[in-house]
């Protein structure tokens, strides 16, 4: 499913939608299209940090060699899961354990990193349409932090940026590997337009339906806590 962007406020009302026991995760997950693993990331963030450990992520986060060494000795000693160790260490995600985890196997060197750019920025690789929708769904799960999600798939920075670009203005379709330079619109035939333009009211009708379905849980949720 396609990643949303939601705001300290709007994940506030999700937990709470999923506290007050009248709603399973999967409704809630199914909704407003956010993973039920996220709902969990989010509800223990909320309980052991407050409010504030809900803020957008920062767009980078360093971790030092030592500690992406203890972590992976706690994962490979089989007494913790991905999700456990993330969370011990405070990882912004289980793929950036899952990428040191595959570099230590290799026996490639672990480096400290800071922010920057680094060489995932230029390095390119070739990509199947499958691989180009799981990189941008991860890349807007972490609020579009390209920068992590080029360290963890091992592409390029442009290359996260420009297919989130152009699954955000026309879907997956987009991302298809095509030959030759995309027509512009003007270029286009009546009927492709027509098609162009079905989409495009598609996706709105879509985002109009989530926003409603939104806004009528928030209004039930304030109803109650009156």
């Amino acid at each position: 499913m396609a990643r949303i962007k939601y705001s300290k406020s709007e994940k506030l009302a999700i937990l709470h939608l999923y506290e007050d026991g009248h709603h399973s995760i999967a409704d809630i997950s199914a909704k407003f299209s956010v993973d039920p693993g996220t709902i969990r990331d989010w509800k223990r963030k909320y309980e052991v940090n407050g409010e504030d450990s809900l803020e957008e992520a920062a767009s980078w986060k360093p971790y030092s060699k030592e500690l992406k060494l203890a972590a992976i000795n706690d994962y490979l000693s089989g007494k913790y899961s991905l999700r456990e160790v993330s969370r011990t260490y405070n990882l912004s995600s289980k793929s950036v354990l899952r990428k040191w985890i595959k570099k230590y196997n290799h026996h490639r060197e672990l480096n400290d990193t800071s922010k920057g750019i680094t060489n995932s920025m230029t390095n390119r690789r070739k990509t199947t349409l499958e691989e180009r929708i799981q990189i941008v769904n991860d890349c807007l799960q972490h609020q579009k932090n390209y920068q992590l999600t080029a360290e963890t798939f091992e592409v390029s920075y442009q290359q996260v940026y420009q297919w989130v670009k152009k699954f955000e203005a026309n879907g997956e379709e987009a991302l298809q590997d095509k030959r030759g330079r995309k027509k512009e619109e003007h270029e286009l035939t009546a009927e492709e337009k027509f098609k162009l333009d079905m989409k495009r009211l598609e996706r709105e009708n879509e985002r109009l339906r989530a926003e409603n379905a939104f806004l009528k849980k928030l209004e039930e949720l304030e109803r109650r806590r009156r």
